[in-house]
């Protein structure tokens, strides 16, 4: 194992310090999720994505500049051929001395369709905890929100991921008049599996043939009501992401509320997101990003690519601007979809 030295830190023009990196390595997906892709998706050539050494060595730029905590998303990120190959990569940076540039956690948000195959080796890259998402446990309706998932198999990948040592968060998008009355339901399984449930507020990004003004709940509400029938106790306990946790009383697990439009969680943000075309996005509710590919694929080394990344990185936003609703010629509405950017 190389010890690689930790270069100065980088920090965005508020005093925060990026320590949270999220990377997509594809912005393809076997599912059509309502909230996050339109059902007829037009997928980037691949002359447009970045290979898995591409990708691996501007990661390994961010963690010899301070970031600890890599999380690999999609699309569907085990969609990508070959990914494990990169999971491996990354997972050498794990365990290094105190001190040393390094990471202390590699982590995935999968739709889990092909985590049954995956799981073992995930654990052994160094994996040790996956996100989940699953917006409803009834078939019929998993079917029509991914619009072609299957829910025996996402739940195979769940259940081959907990035999494989993995921990596991269910992240459910809260939908109105669509999995509003799964809460209570999602709540009581993840205490028998074992697993958190964080709950997540649609986001208004890029266009999905669905009307998400319609959809939209606040997880204020949401929160007050579960309050009637279970004890929410609360808890300091974070995962270096935007959810607040409580602890459920009556089944001992964890429930997370991630809540961009009712409160914004953006004052110690740590995180930006590269997305699997080389654009680094500072925040997820601007379009703002800056193109990392064209400098790279030039030859540019890696104190030139990071001094790219640190202009972009003091151009941080204090926080998103999401707003439910806007208008398709608003300016500050995000027209990228979620897939592209990276979960």
């Amino acid at each position: 194992m190389n010890i690689a030295p930790l270069i100065a830190p980088l920090p965005d023009s508020y005093g925060r310090l990026l320590t949270y990196l999220r990377v997509s390595v594809t912005d393809r997906c076997d599912m059509r999720c309502i909230y996050c892709m339109s059902e007829d998706m037009t997928f980037l050539p691949k002359a447009e994505i970045l290979s898995l050494d591409e990708l691996g060595r501007l990661c390994a730029s961010f963690i010899r500049h301070g970031v600890r905590r890599l999380r690999v998303t999609g699309g569907e990120p085990l969609v990508r051929r070959d990914v494990m190959d990169f999971f491996r990569e990354m997972g050498g940076w794990l365990g290094r001395p105190a001190g040393q540039a390094g990471l202390d956690e590699l982590t995935l948000t999968t739709n889990a369709s092909r985590l049954a195959e995956f799981a073992d080796n995930l654990r052994t890259c160094g994996v040790r905890r996956v996100n989940v998402s699953l917006d409803s446990l009834d078939p019929d309706r998993f079917r029509r929100i991914t619009r072609r998932g299957n829910l025996a198999r996402t739940l195979d990948g769940i259940r081959a991921a907990r035999e494989a040592g993995l921990e596991i968060r269910i992240n459910t998008v809260a939908m109105a008049d669509i999995n509003a009355d799964e809460f209570d339901t999602l709540i009581a399984w993840c205490g028998e599996i074992g697993a958190d449930l964080c709950l997540i507020e649609t986001m208004p990004m890029g266009e999905t043939g669905e009307d998400r003004t319609d959809h939209y709940l606040p997880l204020s509400e949401v929160r007050r009501d579960l309050r009637h029938r279970w004890t929410l106790e609360p808890l300091t306990y974070r995962t270096g992401g935007p959810a607040r946790y409580a602890r459920i009383a009556e089944t001992g697990r964890r429930i997370g509320f991630i809540t961009p439009m009712t409160h914004n969680f953006c004052e110690s943000c740590n995180r930006v997101r590269l997305s699997c075309t080389g654009r680094l996005y500072t925040c997820l509710g601007h379009e703002g990003s800056t193109d990392l590919r064209a400098p790279l694929r030039a030859g540019a080394d890696d104190t030139e690519m990071m001094d790219h990344v640190r202009a972009a990185i003091l151009r941080k936003p204090r926080g998103h601007d999401f707003l439910i609703g806007r208008n398709a010629d608003d300016p500050a509405r995000v027209t990228r979809h979620m897939s592209v950017t990276g979960g």
